[in-house]
């Protein structure tokens, strides 16, 4: 905790994020389930997206627009967690399956218990895993604003996000019959792909920056 106060100190961390924090872990001791997809959303601005916000204050890059494309990184990457690990959660006594959307698309409670891979299940985790998808696209312009020490970082993570949707998409959406995962050499390729991404970016950047620099009769500066 002393490590924390100076920590909290020197970057100037406010309480919220630790509040919402403390917040989410208390609801995982009475909430085993949610009815809609906004009590979902909700917990996930609780349980995931002040991570986020942490990550930002270390790194001083911290504004609301920089703070709304991390919400929608850290939601993704919680939901795509969430339907990777139906059958995991189910185990423990615990769904995130919206009711809502269970019973939009007609997969009963009895199916999900009795773990019941149908068409209507299918098609329920292929509407999840397109919001998930959509916020984890979104949050994507959050990885050319951070430090360059953290860029790749961030950029992994929302690639190893998608990388696990892909993977459910893959399975046809069967997460019941077995858990989809992102093999080894899938993340070197990710990483490999973060890395390139980011030099990329920062050789277009400095190529621009030397085109509006140059001397106009195109002589060498």
């Amino acid at each position: 905790m002393i490590a924390l106060g100076e920590t909290i100190e020197e970057f100037a961390i406010p309480i919220e994020p630790f509040e919402a924090l403390i917040s989410a872990f208390e609801q995982d001791q009475a909430v085993i389930h949610y009815d809609t997809y906004d009590q979902l959303l909700d917990y996930c601005t609780r349980s995931a997206n002040p991570v986020g916000h942490l990550v930002l204050y270390l790194a001083r890059v911290f504004n609301p627009e920089n703070a709304n494309l991390s919400d929608a990184t850290c939601s993704g990457l919680q939901l795509a967690n969430f339907w990777q690990d139906v059958d995991r959660d189910l185990a423990i006594g615990r769904v995130y399956l919206p009711r809502e959307d269970r019973d939009r698309f007609g997969y009963s409670e009895a199916d999900l218990h009795a773990r019941r891979f149908n068409p209507a299940f299918a098609s329920l985790l292929e509407f999840e895993v397109a919001r998930a998808r959509q916020l984890l696209i979104e949050g994507r312009a959050l990885v050319p604003r951070m430090p360059r020490a953290l860029a790749v970082d961030v950029d992994l993570f929302s690639r190893g996000g998608l990388a696990i949707l892909d993977r459910i998409e893959a399975s046809r959406y069967d997460v019941l019959s077995a858990r989809p995962k992102v093999g080894k050499r899938a993340k070197v390729m990710l990483l490999v792909r973060a890395l390139y991404g980011i030099l990329s970016s920062r050789l277009t950047d400095r190529l621009g920056e030397e085109q509006v620099h140059a001397p106009e009769d195109g002589s060498n500066p």
